[in-house]
């Protein structure tokens, strides 16, 4: 009986629009879900009634969203732009929502440029931002490293020159950057030389990564008192155009099976990087949507942190890889769905 009771109340939060919102209602529905597992709840029913609506974003329904939300959170690849170019409506999209009050912070995994070069970059495709907006992992894991691996030494940085700027200004010692080309044969390679002072290993984005800094990370991690690190895991970049551009996840990929180690991954779906904002900006989660393009990366962090989450079909995803997730009984696909979606961030625009 009491089972039945407490699914008859999920079926009905589940199906009704209720006027608090979406976190509001998951809250209810979790501590309902709590009870019912304890009892025995089937787990596909846990499932099923805790997974997100994925459901096209209207006038009204944006208007009712947003009145509910304060902060918004948004990726850039993809949804703001692809590669140099803007997409249409995006820049008038940002502008309306400042208009509206709406905080906006600009959260990205692409490490190949700095908070300063980022502003650049908005500012050149028609966007208006400040430093303090921008949130990208090259900052965060500098961030990290100085305020939570404390690192002491030396990081061997897989990575790139605006990594680099970012280390500096948290004053940072590394070494690694730039081209490593390998010269001579396995019996060089074993007697490599390395510098004792390297602590750390991070991996970010690196147009130059060679065999030979994959020996010399892989070794550096053969201590397991190294630490390992990497930006994120973002398997490619959203260029269009019929190109593929392999992302940090295809570099990482070849440091973590050569080293046998698991890193600390800082960048989305990872929960630090809106930490490092929650803590600086006294973000409330319940009032904070996050906009992005990527199931596994941009939604997930949504989920994984309480935010609402809109899915843009302007980059990587797609809504059929969106419903193929809402459709799965993984706890981890249910992660990756979003609440609501829409063609692109200028259609957006158009509902406000």
């Amino acid at each position: 009986m009491l089972i039945c009771m407490l699914y008859g109340h999920l079926l009905c939060m589940h199906r009704c629009k209720p006027p608090e919102g979406p976190r509001h209602v998951e809250g209810k529905m979790r501590g309902c879900l709590d009870l019912l597992t304890r009892v025995g709840l089937p787990r596909v029913i846990h499932l099923r009634t805790n997974m997100a609506a994925c459901r096209l974003l209207t006038r009204e329904r944006a208007t009712q969203l947003l009145s509910n939300i304060d902060t918004v959170l948004t990726d850039c690849d993809g949804v703001l732009w692809q590669g140099t170019e803007a997409l249409p409506g995006a820049a008038k999209t940002i502008a309306k929502l400042r208009e509206m009050g709406k905080r906006i912070l600009f959260v990205t995994n692409n490490s190949t440029k700095s908070r300063l070069s980022y502003v650049e970059k908005f500012r050149n495709l028609g966007f208006e931002a400040n430093e303090d907006e921008v949130y990208g992992t090259a900052y965060i894991a500098a961030l990290y490293l100085k305020n939570i691996a404390k690192v002491t030494g030396k990081v061997y940085l897989v990575g790139n020159t605006e990594m680099a700027k970012e280390l500096d200004l948290q004053g940072i010692s590394y070494t690694g950057i730039g081209p490593d080309p390998i010269e001579g044969t396995v019996s060089d390679w074993k007697t490599m030389p390395l510098d004792p002072e390297v602590t750390t290993v991070l991996v970010g984005f690196d147009e130059h990564l060679s065999y030979k800094k994959m020996i010399k990370a892989a070794s550096y991690l053969s201590d397991e008192n190294v630490q390992f690190l990497a930006t994120n895991t973002d398997e490619r970049l959203p260029v269009g155009n019929g190109r593929v551009i392999p992302g940090t996840g295809c570099i990482l990929a070849a440091v973590h099976t050569a080293a046998d180690r698991d890193p600390v991954i800082l960048g989305k779906p990872s929960k630090f990087m809106f930490e490092v904002m929650k803590e600086k900006f006294d973000l409330d989660p319940n009032r904070t949507l996050m906009i992005g393009d990527k199931l596994t990366t941009d939604i997930m962090l949504g989920h994984n942190c309480g935010l609402t989450t809109l899915l843009v079909l302007s980059g990587i995803s797609s809504l059929d890889e969106a419903r193929q997730m809402q459709a799965s009984n993984s706890i981890e696909h249910q992660k990756c769905v979003p609440h609501y979606y829409l063609p692109n961030m200028g259609e957006l625009g158009d509902l406000l």
